[in-house]
């Protein structure tokens, strides 16, 4: 048996096929009764609309923007040119997409850059930035006029958006607690933990699934309070040489973010590349170089081009005001070693 059309609902419902139109589009014009007609029509003859041909027929173009963060590291540039990718690919079929940069630590360049695109008359946003109340309220104006909302690898719980796209970061660090651990079964010690910042969500979670396992697993390992680098690699130099030097006992570094270029040249010029369980996150060309070398012991990556697909269809769909696929969109924690690089 066929599926309902728009002219069997008509028919079923007592209106004309223009007010159908209004009221599957939630336009203006249309009175209570006959919307609740309509609705009731919806639910009896089991008319499900096909978003896709509906779009396709009123020739729909839909406006998307990424927000990334305009900073060095090496996995945000990946990021960057996983959008660029699926920019020129078949998933942006009738999109208009664009790309804005902004500083990592400016969040009043954020909320402008927002505001910006909020009155370009955009319908879905997909930001990778940290979670303050200037975004807040700005994610929350966004959402009342109408915009989809997608966090991008660190998540913003609390402002409202449509869906976050990236990795359970708690699971992650978990993870990595788990392969310290077993790393370290035979040579105990402790364990050094760098991170960017603590003040980003990914970061804080992370260290919070690594310290979950670590202290009901394996408590004899101790785990130190975190350093953070901020990304500048002399800070990150500094910081580090000066906890190696004074504590003798270290034997694991958890690198929670940036940074893994620096962190792996200094430990090669302490001649500690060696002697250290190391692990990373995110698979770069500097973190693959180091697995090679046997400086990083194991790396905890998420695809990027699966993050940027995963945003857009996302964006899409949330504009449609459809279902996502949910096995289809979860972003999955992948663990790379040396045997497994290739």
């Amino acid at each position: 048996m066929s599926r309902p059309t728009v002219n069997d609902l008509a028919k079923a419902a007592g209106v004309s096929l223009a007010t159908i139109d209004r009221v599957l589009n939630s336009r203006p014009g249309v009175r209570e009764q006959t919307i609740r007609r309509v609705n009731e029509a919806i639910e009896r003859i089991g008319f499900v609309r096909d978003v896709t041909a509906a779009n396709l027929a009123r020739q729909r173009r839909y406006k998307f923007a990424f927000v990334l963060p305009d900073a060095p590291g090496e996995f945000v540039t990946l990021l960057r040119s996983a959008v660029n990718e699926a920019a020129a690919g078949p998933i942006v079929d009738r999109m208009d997409l664009t790309v804005a940069t902004v500083p990592p630590n400016d969040p009043h360049f954020l909320v402008k850059t927002l505001r910006r695109l909020g009155a370009s008359q955009i319908d879905g946003i997909a930001i990778f930035a940290p979670e303050t109340p200037h975004v807040r309220d700005e994610i929350a104006h966004l959402k009342e006029s109408g915009v989809a909302v997608v966090a991008l690898v660190s998540d913003l719980p609390n402002t409202g958006r449509d869906h976050f796209v990236g990795i359970d970061n708690i699971a992650a660090g978990r993870t990595a607690g788990v392969l310290m651990g077993r790393f370290m079964r035979k040579i105990r010690g402790s364990v050094l933990v760098l991170a960017s910042s603590m003040q980003a969500r990914a970061n804080a979670e992370r260290r919070l699934g690594f310290d979950q396992v670590m202290a009901t697993q394996f408590g004899a390992i101790e785990v130190l309070p975190s350093l953070e680098g901020h990304n500048d690699p002399e800070t990150i130099r500094r910081i580090v040489s000066a906890v190696l030097d004074s504590r003798k006992d270290i034997t694991g570094i958890y690198s929670v973010g940036t940074g893994n270029g620096v962190l792996v040249d200094l430990l090669k010029e302490m001649g500690r590349d060696q002697d250290l369980v190391v692990i990373g996150h995110e698979l770069t060309r500097n973190t693959r170089r180091a697995l090679e070398d046997g400086a990083l012991d194991a790396v905890i990556n998420q695809d990027t081009g699966h993050i940027a697909r995963s945003a857009l269809r996302v964006l899409r769909a949330k504009t449609d005001g459809i279902d996502i696929l949910s096995s289809q969109e979860r972003i999955r924690i992948e663990i790379i070693i040396r045997e497994n690089l290739y």
